[in-house]
């Protein structure tokens, strides 16, 4: 027999609570950076916008189950696909140039939308779907049936792949994210998964070789822009590259490190950097709040993280377990790469820190994320006898 719940025993009120908290953080950290000479308009405002809207999209998907999802995966999923081919197809009075990279269109009197933030949300949909229902067709697991669903994987993950590479190398690399979470997780032999990703970080590392010793190789055989080789020799020496390439890094780690343990204060920053309020939000929590500032933020990812992993474990249907499985991997890839390319960790690649860092698409897009999580939540079933869940 099913015990009903009452709608607030449904809702997953820590997470609400997580989200409040990154929420403030976000707020309070934009208000600081945009208070620079650099800044004409109001992003504070508008971050508090966009989240309204993001929390309208966490209850409009809250009330969608997993087996509607699993029907609208598909189309989702193409959905996305229509919009990347849509976007490099679009003219430039639709679909802008910005900083060298078109990523966006151009909404009147809305802004920019990003595609690729909305398209990797579908990705994980479209990843769980097509594992699911290869275990419903394939109930006896074999060697050939693993390698028959890695291959799958593989196609759904790089037609979406291959589209944003060419302009977003960061996006692309979520993507990759997103597909090595799920994979771990699918239930696919490691007879197969440590052959491919071995001969996968033996390639990343020949090239990266190359492209710090031999750059003019690269770039005589495969004309590649020197401008990526630059990226990286930035970061492996800001100091050199300061007044160019190296100018962002060098001086987020003079900004964090000036933070100290207990940091300046709200609004005392004395490091210029510009465009504060997006990829290098963390720049400003490190100066202004110091090692315990950034550690607590770093603390609220690690607890929204172990939320969502509890989730994962909790629900019994697989095609949910696979979701927060993606959902996780978006996450920590995000935190770890825009975090670690202030500290000099790794290379800068644009990409945001998630809830904190300024960007519509990319909080719509997360919170779109959460609210799939709402939904595993808000649906769950428990039973009075047995253990049986959906």
């Amino acid at each position: 027999m099913e015990k009903q719940k009452r709608v607030s025993e449904r809702f997953d009120w820590t997470l609400c609570l997580i989200l409040f908290l990154l929420f403030l953080v976000s707020c309070v950290a934009i208000y600081s950076a945009q208070t620079t000479a650099q800044y004409n308009e109001n992003y504070f405002f508008r971050q508090i916008f966009w989240y309204g809207v993001g929390a309208g999209i966490v209850a409009f998907v809250m009330y969608f189950d997993s087996d509607q999802f699993k029907k609208l995966s598909w189309l989702l999923y193409g959905f996305g696909v229509f919009l990347l081919i849509a976007l490099i197809l679009a003219p430039e009075s639709i679909a802008p140039y910005r900083n060298g990279a078109k990523n966006w269109f151009l909404i009147p009197k809305v802004g920019t939308i990003q595609p690729s933030e909305f398209v990797k949300i579908f990705l994980i949909l479209a990843l769980s779907k097509a594992i699911t229902s290869h275990y419903e067709k394939y109930i006896n697991k074999t060697l050939k049936t693993d390698f028959y669903l890695f291959i799958k994987l593989g196609v759904i993950t790089i037609v979406p792949l291959g589209l944003i590479l060419k302009e977003d190398l960061g996006t692309a690399l979520v993507v990759i994210a997103i597909f090595t979470g799920i994979i771990l997780v699918s239930g696919i032999s490691w007879k197969i998964i440590v052959p491919v990703y071995t001969l996968g970080a033996t390639f990343a590392g020949i090239v990266l070789s190359f492209v710090i010793w031999f750059p003019h190789v690269l770039q005589k055989y495969f004309d590649i822009d020197p401008y990526k080789f630059n990226r990286i020799h930035s970061w492996l020496d800001p100091d050199q590259y300061r007044s160019g390439d190296g100018f962002h890094l060098y001086y987020s780690l003079r900004a964090i490190g000036s933070g100290l343990i207990t940091g300046k204060g709200f609004g005392e920053r004395e490091i210029y950097l510009p465009e504060l309020h997006t990829d290098f939000i963390f720049s400003v929590i490190g100066e202004e709040y110091g090692f315990i500032g950034a550690s607590i933020v770093i603390g609220l990812f690690f607890i929204l993280i172990y939320h969502l992993t509890k989730v994962a474990l909790e629900t019994n249907d697989p095609f949910n377990t696979y979701i927060c499985a993606g959902i996780i991997s978006m996450i920590t890839f995000h935190v770890f790469q825009n975090i670690g390319m202030t500290i000099q960790l790794l290379p800068i690649t644009g990409i945001p820190l998630p809830f904190i860092s300024y960007g519509g698409s990319s909080l719509m897009g997360n919170m779109l994320a959460m609210g799939l999580v709402f939904s595993m939540r808000f649906h769950h079933k428990t039973y009075m006898f047995g253990a049986e869940s959906k």
